[in-house]
C-alpha cells in the first residue's frame, strides 16, 4: 500500500478488544476487526487504528507485554472457519462450557476469555500434532515460521513453560537457576530424554499458538490492503519487567530505573500521578549495549511489527529522547506518596524522579538528547521506511522534539484543544504541517462528549451559585469558545448541549485540517462517552470497556446510518474520501 502526506486520509482510533463481531467469543478479535475493517471501507475511511497486540500477562494494559515479539492469543479468531484444526463439534463442546451470552454482552472478562481460547488452542493443538508427525504441507509452514523467528521464539517458549510450570510470569520468583534464558536453558539440558519430552511439547504448542497469531494478523493485513485501509499498529515504548525479553536479554535492561512521565495537567485523577507523575513499571534499556549491537533488538522489533502493520504509531517516542523514570517500582508507589524530596533521597541512596539520560535544562542536554533519540530513530525507519512511524509526541514535550521528529520524517500529533499559538488561541487546523496526525483524543483521554458535558454542568452550576464552579467559570467559557470558533461556530453562548450538530461541526474541521492524517477515536465519531482507560488508575475497568453496538449492528440502526451518511458527506467535503 502507498502512503504519502500528499493524499490526506481520515482515519478511526479502535481498541480492537472493544468491538463486538457476529462471532463474538467475549472480546474483539480478528474477525470482528474484519468486519471493522469492511465498515471503514464502506464509510470511505482509509486508517484504522488500534492498540498495541502484543501478549500480556496478568496485567491487562496493552502498554505493559510479557513480550515484544510475541502477539496476543486472545486476539485470535479461534472459530471452526478461521483456526484449521478445530472441528466444529470441539468448538461445540468447549464454548457449551463457558456462559457466552455473558461474555458477549459484559465488559471483557479477561480470565474467561483467555481460559476459552486456550482450551479451543489446546483442543486444534492436538489435531494439529497429526499433522507434524505426518510433515504435511501445513506443518512445514509452522516449521519454516519456527525458523524464521527463532531468534525470538526459542527462548519465549521456554519463558511461556516456565511461567505455567512455576504459576506466575514473576520470573523473580522462579527457583534461582531458572531466572534468565542461559540458566533455563542449563537446567533443560540437565533432564533425560523422556523427561525434555512433555517440556519441548509445550514449548510447540506455545509456538503453534504464535505461528497462528501471526497468519491471523498477516491474512488481516492482506484484507484491508483489498479494501484500500491501512492498519496502524502502536508499539510500545517499553515491556514488561516480567518480560520473556528481560528474561532472555538482562543485559540490555536497567532494572534498577522504572520508566514513567511526569507529572502533566491532563491527568490528575490519582494523587500519586498528580504529585510524581506516572510509574509504568517497565524497565530502562541499556541503550549503550543495544548502540553497540547497531540497535539489532529494536530494528528485530519493527521488522516484526511491520510485517502485520501498514502504520505504526510509535508510543511515547518523546523517550527515545529521554524518559522520565522513578528509582522505585510502581508496587512502592504508596510508600513515596506522602515523602518530600530529601526523604525521598534517604529512602533511595540520593536519587530522585527524573529525566534519563539527561534533563533538558541546559542546551548542551537538550543536544545530546536531541542527537540520541535521532540516532535510534534513524535505525528504526532503515527498517521500515519512510512514512511508516506515527511519532506519539504527547505530554511534556522538548522544543527540539518535534522539529527533530519533522527532520527524519516521522508525523508527530496534533489535538486541537491543545494546540496553541503565543497569544493562547487555537491554532486553525489549516495552519497544521502535514506530517502530522490530528485528533481530539487517544485512548488515554476522555471523548469530545464528556469534556463538554463537563464543563455545561460546572457553568450550570456557578449559575446556581456554586462558588467553587464560579472559580472556572472564566477558563471554561474561553475553552468552549475557542473549541467552538476552531469548529467555524461563532457567535453561541455557552454551555451548549453536545448536538450532533456540534459533533459534526468538530468533526469537519479535524478533517478539514492539513494534517496528513486526521484520526478520531471512536467514541468522537459516534459521539459516545466510554472510557477506556484512565491513566495511574488500577481498576477493572481499565482495558475492559466494550462499545454497546456490534459493529454488524452498526449497519442496521436506522439514526447511525443517518449519521455516518453525513459523516461521508463531511470526508468527500474535506478531500479525505472520493
Amino acid at each position: 500500500m502507498q502512503l504519502h502526506p500528499d493524499q490526506k486520509l481520515a482515519g478511526i482510533l479502535t481498541p480492537h478488544f472493544a468491538l463486538r463481531g457476529k462471532d463474538d467469543l467475549g472480546i474483539g478479535d480478528i474477525g470482528a476487526l474484519r468486519e471493522m475493517a469492511q465498515w471503514c471501507a464502506n464509510h470511505k475511511f482509509g486508517v484504522l487504528q488500534i492498540l498495541p497486540i502484543n501478549e500480556t500477562g496478568d496485567d491487562n494494559s496493552p502498554y505493559n507485554a510479557i513480550s515484544s515479539a510475541a502477539l496476543e492469543p486472545t486476539t485470535i479468531e479461534a472459530t471452526p472457519a478461521a483456526l484449521k484444526e478445530i472441528t466444529p463439534e470441539a468448538y461445540a463442546e468447549i464454548t457449551s462450557r463457558y456462559p457466552l451470552d455473558e461474555m458477549r454482552s459484559s465488559s471483557v472478562r479477561y480470565a474467561l476469555v483467555k481460559a476459552l481460547k486456550r482450551e479451543l488452542l489446546e483442543a486444534a493443538f492436538i489435531v494439529f500434532e497429526e499433522k507434524i508427525v505426518k510433515g504435511s504441507a501445513r506443518a512445514q509452514k509452522f516449521a519454516a515460521f519456527c525458523e524464521r523467528n527463532a531468534d525470538w521464539l526459542k527462548d519465549y517458549t521456554l519463558f511461556r513453560l516456565l511461567m505455567e510450570k512455576e504459576g506466575t510470569e514473576q520470573w523473580d520468583l522462579w527457583p534461582a537457576d531458572r531466572q534468565t534464558a542461559i540458566s533455563s536453558s542449563a537446567w533443560l539440558d540437565t533432564h533425560s530424554p523422556n523427561e525434555r519430552a512433555p517440556l519441548a511439547r509445550r514449548m510447540q504448542f506455545f509456538a503453534y499458538v504464535q505461528w497462528i497469531a501471526y497468519s491471523q494478523w498477516k491474512d488481516l493485513k492482506k484484507y484491508c490492503d483489498k479494501l484500500g485501509v491501512a492498519l496502524m499498529g502502536d508499539i510500545p515504548i517499553g515491556v514488561s519487567y516480567y518480560s520473556s525479553d528481560v528474561f532472555s536479554r538482562p543485559e540490555v535492561f536497567d532494572l534498577s530505573w522504572s520508566c514513567g512521565a511526569p507529572p502533566e495537567h491532563a491527568f490528575t485523577g490519582d494523587p500519586f500521578t498528580a504529585k510524581w507523575g506516572q510509574n509504568w513499571g517497565v524497565p530502562l534499556y541499556r541503550w549503550d549495549v543495544l548502540e553497540r549491537e547497531n540497535y539489532a533488538w529494536w530494528r528485530r522489533r519493527v521488522q516484526l511489527v511491520a510485517g502485520v502493520f501498514h502504520l505504526s504509531r510509535v508510543d511515547h517516542i518523546l523517550g527515545f529522547y529521554r524518559i522520565y523514570a522513578f528509582p522505585w517500582r510502581p508496587n512502592l508507589n504508596a510508600e513515596f506518596l506522602n515523602l518530600d524530596e530529601t526523604a525521598v533521597r534517604e529512602r533511595t541512596g540520593g536519587r530522585l524522579p527524573g529525566f534519563i539520560p539527561h534533563d533538558d535544562n541546559s542546551r548542551e542536554n537538550a543536544e545530546q538528547n536531541r542527537h540520541g533519540g535521532e540516532r535510534i530513530l534513524s535505525a528504526l525507519l532503515e527498517e521500515v521506511g519512510a512514512h511508516r512511524l506515527i511519532g506519539e509526541d504527547l505530554g511534556v514535550v522538548p522544543e527540539y522534539v518535534r522539529p527533530s521528529l519533522a527532520h527524519l520524517g516521522i508525523a508527530g500529533f496534533k489535538v486541537p484543544q491543545w494546540e496553541k499559538g503565543w497569544d493562547g488561541r487555537l491554532i486553525p487546523g489549516a495552519s497544521y504541517q502535514r506530517l502530522s496526525i490530528a485528533t481530539y483524543a487517544t485512548h488515554d483521554h476522555p471523548p469530545l462528549r464528556t469534556v463538554w458535558e463537563q464543563w455545561s454542568e460546572t457553568l450550570n452550576l456557578a449559575a446556581e451559585g456554586n462558588a467553587e464552579a464560579a472559580k472556572k467559570v472564566d477558563g471554561i467559557r474561553y475553552e468552549m469558545h475557542e473549541l467552538m470558533k476552531y469548529a467555524g461556530i461563532q457567535g453561541e453562548p455557552v454551555p451548549q448541549p453536545f448536538t450532533d450538530a456540534i459533533r459534526e461541526a468538530l468533526l469537519e474541521a479535524l478533517f478539514a485540517g492539513n494534517a496528513w492524517l486526521a484520526v478520531p477515536m471512536i467514541t468522537d465519531v459516534f459521539g459516545l462517552t466510554d472510557r477506556f482507560n484512565v491513566p495511574g488508575a488500577v481498576a477493572e475497568s481499565n482495558w475492559s470497556h466494550r462499545i454497546h453496538l456490534a459493529v454488524a449492528e452498526w449497519q442496521k440502526d436506522p439514526e447511525m446510518k443517518q449519521r455516518m451518511k453525513r459523516l461521508r458527506n463531511i470526508l468527500q467535503r474535506t478531500g479525505r474520501a472520493e
